[in-house]
């Protein structure tokens, strides 16, 4: 059992820290992993298709909160959801959608409480952090809490995303893309280029671009001891095609 955070708050700015207070006094013997703070800033469905990629290595019955949230104190709900036996804490904009049309079981919830001081611009420390302690405290919330609904509001479904979700420090570009189901002699062509497929690193010469399947199963362009997003000038959402 851990919470895990996902957010676009930055991993060198003044937010995560004032979630993990909130969890340190409500949930004080629940471990906290960092996942990501460096999500798409403001992109909500490349955030949902990474979230989607990356609850896998997690225990049964952990509690993600996950804040990628440009409605923030607006009309989007806000919503718990259990998917194949694991929590999420989010936004109803579609960051869950991913998630959910890939689970083979679950079910949501709208959450109607609020506590005595919220922000209109940092539900991620006020409601989603409060929500995600003591979900992850009691394994459940008190009734009042919230509110039946048939599912989320704002889908994205389950299909893949061919474009750049996610560039890391490395440079690296992430897609949407399952690498399972393209045929390794394809080209993956972004930007007027095409692309070969490679293993590993090694079988690229040095300064060579290629897409290969990285750790969490999806197309990923490299470029070998270099960086593929400022050769080639990649950057989230551009789009990408095969060949």
């Amino acid at each position: 059992m851990a919470i895990v955070l996902f957010t676009d708050f930055g991993s060198a700015d003044i937010y995560v820290g004032q979630v993990k207070a909130v969890l340190q006094r409500l949930a004080p013997p629940i471990p906290v992993i960092d996942l990501l703070h460096d999500a798409p800033a403001f992109n909500v469905r490349a955030s949902a298709h990474l979230l989607a990629t990356m609850i896998g290595q997690f225990a049964k019955e952990s509690v993600f909160l996950a804040v990628v949230d440009p409605g923030v104190g607006g009309a989007r709900d806000a919503v718990v959801m259990q998917a194949d036996d694991r929590w999420f804490v989010a936004p109803d904009n579609g960051l869950l959608s991913v998630v959910a049309a890939r689970s083979v079981s679950g079910h949501c919830a709208r959450i109607v409480w609020q506590p005595q001081q919220l922000s209109t611009s940092f539900h991620g420390r006020d409601l989603f952090a409060p929500v995600a302690a003591t979900l992850a405290v009691q394994g459940t919330l008190p009734k009042d809490w919230l509110e039946h609904c048939d599912g989320l509001k704002v889908e994205f479904g389950g299909d893949d995303l061919s474009e750049v979700i996610y560039v890391d420090h490395f440079g690296n570009a992430h897609t949407g893309i399952c690498a399972s189901g393209i045929p390794r002699e394809a080209l993956l062509v972004i930007d007027g280029r095409s692309l070969r497929y490679a293993q590993v690193y090694s079988e690229s010469a040095e300064g060579a671009a290629f897409w290969y399947q990285n750790s969490q199963g999806l197309v990923e362009i490299a470029v070998n001891c270099g960086s593929a997003a400022q050769i080639l000038g990649l950057k989230i959402g551009d789009c990408v095609s095969w060949a």
